[in-house]
């Protein structure tokens, strides 16, 4: 039984956030968020919004037991690009693409 939680349209880089994610994939729920409590990047303050969105999905929804949760599964998907120009030297425009990110996190129960 697994438990999925998503945030969409976030705006920060995938590249960004991916990182971040990469920390607490496959690590317990309590250490995952010790982690990004004292990870100094903004990506990490979505990702824990996310994570106890997840964790309050297995627990109410799923009735999984809390001790066991870790995380079992994270990604992160391209979201819209706003595409923005930014006036360059002699008459040209600099191409500037705001990303956006679609974060998932899953959480299962350990067997």
């Amino acid at each position: 039984m697994e438990a999925r939680a998503i945030a969409k349209y976030v705006r920060m880089t995938p590249m960004k956030v991916g990182v971040v994610l990469g920390l607490i994939r496959g690590k317990n729920v309590d250490e995952a968020f010790a982690i990004l409590q004292y990870t100094q990047r903004d990506a990490a303050v979505v990702i824990n919004k996310v994570l106890k969105s997840a964790v309050a999905n297995a627990e109410n929804n799923h009735e999984l037991d809390l001790d066991k949760l870790y995380v079992a599964e994270t990604f992160v998907g391209a979201g819209p690009t706003l595409k923005r120009f930014r006036p360059r030297a002699q008459g040209r425009a600099f191409k500037i693409l705001k990303r956006s990110s679609h974060i998932t996190v899953i959480v299962k129960e350990r067997s």
